[in-house]
């Protein structure tokens, strides 16, 4: 998964260079997903709610720097994170600021599969 970092880094641009950039970004995902290898992207709203704590308090946010603010994501599938990682430096937004952050997603949440493999133990 490709996890795009920044909000901030159009502010610098006119309208005309965020015009570039975004028809750059748009073409990009559609090679990407012709290719097979973008399965789903979207940008995501600035705001939102985060829920958190035992009792499950929803308040506004998130609140994070605008640097570190996820702006929007692309789902790949690709063979291996250098192929992620080459498509990633590809971002027609890196020059202007932008950062990408490449993770792959795990089949299965680590905890169940830590206690799957207990249980599978114990029964043994």
């Amino acid at each position: 998964m490709l996890l795009f970092r920044g909000n901030d880094w159009t502010k610098s641009l006119s309208s005309e260079e965020k015009q570039k950039v975004t028809d750059q970004w748009m073409a990009w995902f559609k090679r990407l997903t012709d290719q097979g290898k973008a399965i789903a992207g979207n940008p995501l709203e600035p705001e939102g709610k985060i829920v958190s704590g035992k009792n499950r308090v929803v308040s506004d946010g998130p609140f994070a720097e605008s640097k570190e603010a996820i702006g929007g994501y692309f789902l790949l599938d690709v063979a291996s994170m250098d192929e992620a990682v080459a498509i990633a430096q590809e971002c027609p937004g890196l020059p202007y600021g932008a950062r990408v952050e490449v993770r792959p997603v795990a089949g299965e949440c680590p905890v169940a599969s830590e206690l799957k493999g207990k249980a599978e133990f114990a029964t043994v």
